[in-house]
């Protein structure tokens, strides 16, 4: 096993990536910008280092910085976490080119994901469902407007680098994706380095479900079940649940049948993800791949027992996994909402210095957080300061211990969504389990 990890993050994550190394007897490597000096990542890594200005382009984007970093500590390998260069095909070449390893796929898996348009193609052409659309990159106004009338409307409009819904949005008419296509094509060029758009038919009230997976360099791919990620405020997810209680047994086992072929033909290694779009009658389509950790992963080892954050490190090492598709089962529920840093009504950021800080310690309750009281919420990074998973034998007890978790959250000094997490998890349509992509707008900003 690696003796020394560099953690290419910050906030939970790093302290989650952290923890495992420190079980497995990992030394760990922090890296931190200016802003985040007296983060909770940088006291608990082993050596910390400062890479730059509180910026990310100037800090946790720069690889130049973290390359000699790496070096300089004698690390031996790169955990990338999730955002800033996790899905970055670059920094993983750069990292391979210099002997170190890069905790992920390779490098050229990474590139043949990160383009949403080759990435439908690869996966139709190995016998994935795909949504109805375009496989080509749309230039102009003029050529989406064609593409539109094509396929009818709606359309979804989408970025082919993007993610977290930056650059997406649904179009109903001519003059809607008039107004749009370039407003949106300059956002994916500003957060992604790459403008270039496709379209694809929109589905209505579909379900987003998710297969993750791990895969060593031995030809082994086990799925470990799905996550239900339905509920998203601006195509964001904010709660996640394992397993769906939307779809029927015979339709998980198709998905994860989908994943693993998915994953063989890409010949891809480490853990990924594979989200799909599923209608109301269960017919699911591939909608991307995620190259990396999840944010939602907790809930996943929740219901399997498993630490995927070791796994990874594992199949790094060149190790092959020693469980297999039928070893593993999924038990209980479990359900994580994502604790941000805004306006619970317009979802806006809310930074500032967290004066007063209480989260509840009670069983099958879980917490991963980057933040204390003292903390500074700054404006440089995503908003998301926290996660809390509930787990419980079944979906309704899971609720209850979430639900009463968060109504004993105290987080004073700055705005948080936890108003709306818990009028989400409340409601008759959530404890239902009909928890579709058009949740928070027909049920929280309706109101």
């Amino acid at each position: 096993m690696f003796k020394k990890v560099l953690i290419a993050n910050r906030g939970e994550i790093a302290r989650r990536i952290i923890r495992t190394c420190n079980k497995l007897g990992i030394e760990t490597v922090a890296v931190y910008s200016e802003a985040d000096s007296e983060s909770l990542h940088v006291k608990e890594a082993t050596v910390s280092y400062c890479i730059g200005k509180p910026q990310v382009a100037q800090s946790y984007l720069n690889m130049n910085v973290i390359l000699d970093v790496a070096k300089q500590s004698g690390a031996e390998a790169i955990h990338p976490g999730y955002g800033l260069l996790s899905e970055n095909a670059e920094f993983a070449k750069r990292i391979e080119e210099v002997g170190l390893v890069f905790i992920g796929p390779k490098s050229e898996v990474i590139a043949s994901m990160g383009s949403k348009i080759e990435a439908r193609k690869t996966m139709e052409e190995a016998g994935i469902p795909i949504i109805s659309g375009i496989n080509d990159a749309i230039s102009t106004v003029e050529e989406a407007l064609q593409v539109a009338e094509r396929i009818g409307y709606p359309v979804m409009l989408k970025a082919s680098a993007g993610g977290g819904g930056i650059g997406m949005q649904r179009v109903n008419n001519q003059s809607e994706l008039k107004q749009a296509f370039e407003g949106n094509q300059k956002r994916a060029q500003s957060f992604f380095g790459d403008g270039t758009m496709f379209m694809e038919k929109y589905i209505e009230n579909p379900h987003h479900i998710e297969v993750q997976i791990i895969a060593d360099h031995y030809g082994n791919i086990i799925p470990l079940f799905e996550r239900e990620c339905s509920i998203q405020r601006r195509n964001q997810k904010v709660v996640e649940e394992a397993p769906s209680p939307f779809i029927s047994e015979k339709t998980r086992q198709k998905m994860l049948d989908a994943a693993v072929l998915a994953t063989k033909t890409i010949g891809y290694t480490n853990a990924g993800t594979l989200e799909f779009l599923v209608d109301g009658q269960q017919n699911f389509y591939f909608l991307e791949m995620n190259t990396r950790l999840q944010v939602e992963h907790p809930v996943t080892e929740e219901i399997t027992g498993l630490d995927l954050v070791e796994q990874q490190l594992k199949v790094a090492n060149n190790e092959m996994l020693t469980f297999t598709r039928d070893s593993i089962e999924k038990c209980g529920h479990a359900i994580e909402v994502r604790i941000y840093a805004e306006n619970p009504q317009n979802f806006y950021p809310s930074p500032g210095t967290i004066t007063n800080l209480e989260y509840p310690v009670m069983e099958g309750i879980r917490h991963e957080i980057a933040i204390v009281a003292g903390s500074n919420v700054t404006p440089y990074y995503d908003p998301m300061i926290a996660k809390l998973v509930a787990y419980g034998s079944d979906r309704k007890e899971a609720c209850e211990k979430l639900a009463d978790a968060l109504r004993n959250y105290v987080i004073e000094g700055i705005q948080t969504n936890i108003p709306m997490l818990l009028a989400i998890i409340t409601h008759p349509q959530f404890i239902k389990g009909e928890t579709t992509t058009k949740f928070v707008e027909q049920y929280y900003l309706s109101k």
